[in-house]
């Protein structure tokens, strides 16, 4: 009896791969309200002045680097930073554009905010930004891939 429940098991699954079953899409998921604190090395709430972008592609992924220039109203986490403080946060996104199925990866941030937009952003600064290894720079990476939550008042 086993033996037959392990036949048919493996028959499905090879039907499935011989019809072209789509592979499971890979994503990183949206991370809680507490672990993005606890990643965060800036909170901070802020309007959003200007929103600069650069496209690009490499690798069958169309790829947009974002860079948000934000007028500080308060600072929740982290030294350095002050209310009306301008400062300018990075964030990307990309879209598969290779054929067939993209490979298991993340299409960046999610969330995005508009210029006008009132937002929270939770930021990296020399630490780990959710996607890859710490950035060293000095700049403020927004975790991915939730770190902007835009407010509405």
């Amino acid at each position: 009896m086993a033996y037959r429940t392990l036949a048919f098991l493996a028959c499905t699954l090879l039907y499935g791969i011989a019809l072209g079953a789509k592979p499971a899409a890979v994503e990183v998921p949206n991370r809680s309200p507490e672990k993005l604190v606890e990643l965060a090395t800036h909170i901070v709430t802020a309007d959003v002045v200007a929103i600069y972008e650069r496209e690009f592609e490499a690798r069958s992924w169309a790829t947009t680097q974002y860079l948000a220039e934000v007028r500080v109203k308060s600072v929740d986490k982290g030294e350095g930073i002050d209310a009306e403080d301008l400062i300018y946060v990075r964030y990307w996104d990309r879209a598969w554009v290779g054929g067939g199925h993209p490979p298991p990866s993340t299409s960046g941030h999610r969330g995005l905010p508009a210029e006008g937009d009132s937002v929270r952003v939770h930021l990296a600064q020399n630490a780990y930004d959710g996607f890859g290894m710490p950035n060293d720079d000095g700049g403020f990476n927004v975790i991915g891939p939730n770190g902007f939550t835009v407010l509405t008042e």
